[in-house]
């Protein structure tokens, strides 16, 4: 495994890293052999976003008298109220969400503060009004944190944080896919010169990212990358934008060459999706190279795909949107009969499609730009419920 400076926050952090996301739902055996997979093969950077207890409590016991060789970004904002996760800007329930989030980590504390999704001028005001930032300093002169971080999937309010000179670290949704213009550019021009190999020509990347990936990597920020297989649907053919999979290889190559990236977080669920993202540093120069697939391919915005990542929540419906979601994605994809796991596990849910009220609080929360109402109704329409 190789290292890279996170910024100039004095961490070596794995250039493969560490999204828990996954961990949701698993049985704590499970989770184990994950986490121990990870850290076997070197990875010492994991984010930890989920608000719920049991994952919380099943990665704190897993890391366990390792807890050392892991450094954990953990999220200040990201909240369990009334037993569904919530983005939160109340400065109370936020500090009472990142001491639980030290006590299930059963540690004194965090190496990185990550202020929770914020996405919006709106929503970032609301943060430094109602004393968050303030918070995070407090907690990193106790000692409690290492260093500040802000997590964004918007380049601009991204980009105006990293201007403030206090944010040290971000956590950026980057792949491929997001990062090309919507139109205007030809795929000739975003694969001629060192673009795809040294990501040093950015020609073709959205002018935006453009601007804060090199203010990240001129201001010493460290970026953490989420996303790197855009919810796994970069690795399927099925489900890839561009109509061609990229390997998890290609995936992180294509992040790690874009300025500023510190570490990319990937997702897994074993210990085999952990052996694969990690191939990536015995990976020849061939398997790397992500430029065969970009020149197959036609421009591509993600926008409108859900990612899975359930920040559309609370639904006062209480809908698992992101589960709805991938199954209706995986029977839209049999063309035909929806297979008898997905239809069975869509069934088993609490709440479905059809219980959705239409009042699209959701849809201001996605930052994709999902249509969820109208797939709700699709769902109900597939599934029958």
């Amino acid at each position: 495994m190789e290292y890279r400076a996170l910024g100039a926050t004095g961490m070596q952090v794995s250039r493969v890293g560490f999204g828990g996301e996954h961990l949701e739902g698993m049985e704590y055996r499970d989770v184990e052999a994950v986490v121990h997979a990870a850290l076997d093969a070197g990875i010492n950077m994991m984010d930890c976003f989920m608000a719920e207890p049991h994952v919380r409590s099943n990665i704190g016991k897993a890391l366990g008298r390792r807890r050392p060789e892991m450094q954990i970004q953990g999220h200040i904002g990201a909240c369990w109220l009334g037993g569904q996760y919530k983005r939160s800007r109340d400065l109370d329930q936020c500090k009472a969400a990142f001491s639980d989030l030290l006590t299930r980590m059963d540690t004194d504390y965090l190496d990185v503060g990550m202020i929770h999704y914020v996405d919006t001028q709106e929503n970032l005001s609301r943060m430094l009004e109602n004393g968050i930032l303030d918070y995070a300093q407090e907690l990193k002169q106790k000692g409690m944190i290492r260093a500040i971080g802000v997590s964004s999937h918007d380049p601009g309010v991204a980009l105006s944080l990293v201007e403030t000179g206090v944010i040290e670290v971000l956590m950026f949704s980057i792949n491929a896919a997001y990062d090309l213009l919507d139109a205007g550019v030809s795929v000739d021009d975003l694969i001629k010169a060192d673009l795809v190999r040294e990501g040093k020509d950015l020609h073709g990347i959205h002018p935006a990212r453009q601007r804060l990936y090199e203010a990240c990597e001129a201001r010493g920020v460290g970026i953490t990358v989420m996303k790197p297989f855009g919810a796994g649907k970069l690795l399927k053919e099925e489900l890839s934008p561009f109509g061609a999979p990229m390997t998890p290889i290609q995936c992180i190559h294509y992040c790690l060459t874009r300025p500023g990236v510190a570490s990319v977080l990937a997702g897994y669920r074993s210990p085999a999706e952990v052996e694969a993202a990690v191939a990536y540093e015995s990976a020849t120069p061939e398997e790397r190279d992500y430029s065969p697939f970009l020149g197959a391919t036609q421009l591509y915005s993600m926008a409108g795909n859900c990612m899975y990542c359930n920040h559309c929540l609370p639904c006062p419906a209480r809908i698992d949107v992101a589960q709805v979601n991938k199954y209706l994605d995986l029977a839209l994809v049999a063309e035909g009969k929806v297979p008898d796991t997905v239809r069975e596990h869509y069934l088993a849910m609490e709440t479905h499609g059809e219980d959705c009220i239409a009042c699209r609080s959701c849809e201001s929360n996605c930052p994709f730009g999902v249509p969820v109402v109208e797939r709700m109704k699709k769902a109900k329409e597939v599934f029958g419920r």
